[in-house]
């Protein structure tokens, strides 16, 4: 049997007013996820253990079957395998994004999705500071290095910190001298970020200028089984979002690069779909990430989230199936992202699995639906033991 996990980040989330008290995947068309509710078989799964900051790292790393307790160090390390960037066994790896500060605020935790090529000239003028190694990513998302330093300290997700003070949420503890020497580095590359032309024309064509950096997230190099050595799977990945190809890298899959993939509302769906069905001929499990409901999430935009959930479900899911053939299927998001907080929280979210064999819970593929599936309400890696065996 061969294996199509859908991941669609962030997709679920709480009832809304504005809908009548459903949820945007209540109200979506998406007549393809629904077929694998009502012909496969739903249930309900914890992706974020009590006590941990749900994150898409540790989401998914739960869905994959990787106990985030045991193995979960931090995003910085799994962006840094993505990026193929060597970490010792006391190097520090941390997340750095390009943020918009206003009026000592977090405005933009991404600077108005900058692009890669203007990030590249201020990423390149931070480090003309001297302190620790800059590597460019893609858009707002970077990588920040520092060699054989390993320092206890705690961080805050731009992204979960959107309009509030930015003096309440540097690195602490504040009598840390890593934390403090980090902070003010924070704090000055706004001076020099601000002056910069790539800011300065921003700002004349009304976009949000990158005009800080933001670090976050670190930790040292993770040591997560090979999927093979845990499934006796060869596995492959796709997605657009590093710190998802970083667990990729770290569990020995086969990373798909797909042309056209952004992590944004404009990623290549079809791409993606016909780029997984043609992974699954040289493997036997295929997993498909796709960001673009959890950045409409982010941003609060209602009917953006109704519209990438559709798009998912039409350019993608319904491809899949299309081409599959005879194997599982399962969709499910990592987390719910919810219009109403604008950051990940952590409640379990729905999950439904087809397989040609099984009989049909019946449902739809929502929140709600999913309470009265019948494989009930599991946590972390039960859901790939449930799915193999199933």
């Amino acid at each position: 049997m061969k294996y199509i996990v859908i991941v669609g980040d962030g997709m679920a989330d709480y009832p809304l007013k504005k809908l009548g008290g459903k949820t945007p995947l209540e109200v979506a068309d998406k007549p393809n996820m629904d077929s694998i509710a009502s012909k496969g078989k739903m249930g309900i799964l914890k992706t974020v253990p009590d006590g941990m900051v749900p994150g898409s790292d540790v989401a998914n790393l739960s869905i994959l079957g990787y106990d985030p307790r045991k193995y979960y160090t931090g995003r910085g390390p799994l962006e840094a395998g993505s990026m193929g960037v060597k970490l010792g066994d006391e190097d520090t790896a941390f997340r750095c994004n390009l943020i918009t500060e206003k009026d000592g605020r977090v405005f933009d935790y991404s600077s108005g999705h900058i692009s890669t090529e203007e990030a590249r000239e201020l990423i390149e003028e931070m480090k003309t500071f001297k302190l620790g190694e800059f590597y460019i990513g893609v858009s707002y998302r970077h990588l920040f290095v520092m060699r054989n330093c390993n320092p206890k300290i705690q961080t805050s997700p731009p992204h979960d910190i959107g309009g509030k003070l930015i003096s309440d949420h540097l690195i602490k503890p504040r009598d840390s001298e890593i934390a403090q020497k980090l902070n003010q580095f924070i704090m000055a590359s706004k001076g020099v970020l601000s002056k910069h032309p790539v800011n300065i024309a921003r700002v004349k064509q009304g976009k949000n200028p990158a005009n800080m950096i933001w670090l976050w997230s670190n930790g040292k190099k993770p040591k997560l089984e090979k999927m093979k050595d845990k499934y006796g799977l060869r596995a492959a990945l796709i997605s657009a979002v590093p710190l998802i190809n970083g667990i990729g890298i770290y569990t020995g899959m086969e990373i798909i690069n797909v042309p056209g993939v952004t992590g944004y509302y404009d990623t290549n769906y079809e791409g993606k779909a016909d780029y997984a069905l043609k992974a699954l001929e040289s493997n036997d499990f295929v997993y498909v990430h796709v960001e673009a409901p959890d950045e409409a999430g982010h941003e609060g935009n209602l009917e953006t989230k109704i519209k990438t959930i559709e798009d998912l479900d039409k350019r993608l899911v319904g491809r899949i199936l299309d081409g599959a053939g005879e194997c599982k299927i399962a969709i499910l998001p990592d987390h719910p992202t919810p219009i109403k907080v604008r950051m990940h929280v952590p409640d379990p979210i729905p999950f439904a699995i087809y397989a040609p064999h099984l009989s049909g819970d019946k449902l739809r593929f929502d929140e709600s639906s999913a309470k009265m599936g019948s494989l009930g309400f599991i946590v972390g890696e039960e859901f790939m033991r449930l799915l193999l065996t199933i």
